[in-house]
């Protein structure tokens, strides 16, 4: 089975780019979805957060976590080590059901161990404008969004990592051709 890691910063447009993918037959996994299940369902994980933060509420941690390194980093000690277990576990049961591809749609992908499961890595990138027009139509501020900026990668340094840069910036129609062409492309190199 292959597996596409996809990534890009807040706002790029990496879920639709994932949408796409599963109209096209890919199983996708959404690292986000998984965290705000591992965080609902571990016991042992909401009791390490509420000691940590105070609260497991997610606009609350949100509050805390984006002007705050240190916490973030807590709380991704926390919250990640079981999310990539479920990750792998659900990439193993693809794997064994005979999906012929998988998508991991993840955020911070180029710094998780995750990254080595990958067969390409594809970035989706966007004009800072088009994301903040899009995370303000989901109700959060340019300033909101600029501390969930500074605390992800650099869109420069995810396009330098990437095998396949998606234009989140350009129109669906757009968006949907690189798509197609890009896993058209990774299925003939299986082919071949």
């Amino acid at each position: 089975m292959k597996v596409i890691g996809l990534t890009g910063n807040i706002g790029c447009g990496k879920s639709t780019v994932s949408g796409m993918l599963r109209d096209l037959g890919v199983a996708t996994i959404d690292a986000d979805a998984v965290a705000r299940q591992v965080r609902q369902t571990d016991a042992g994980v909401r009791r390490a957060i509420e000691r940590r933060f105070g609260t497991v509420e997610p606009a609350g941690l949100a509050a805390i976590v984006f002007t705050d390194r240190d916490a973030l980093a807590d709380l991704e000690a926390i919250i990640h080590p079981p999310v990539r277990g479920e990750i792998r576990a659900r990439l193993a049961e693809l794997g064994e059901a005979g999906a012929e591809v998988a998508c991991i749609e993840m955020i911070k992908l180029l710094e998780s161990p995750l990254l080595d499961r990958c067969d390409e890595t594809w970035v989706v990138r966007c004009d800072l404008d088009d994301a903040l027009a899009r995370l303000a139509a989901r109700g959060l501020d340019a300033d909101a969004v600029r501390a969930r900026l500074a605390n992800q990668t650099s869109q420069d340094s995810k396009i330098a990592a990437a095998d396949v840069v998606i234009d989140g910036s350009a129109t669906l129609a757009e968006t949907w051709r690189q798509v197609q062409q890009a896993l058209t492309a990774l299925l003939a190199r299986d082919e071949g």
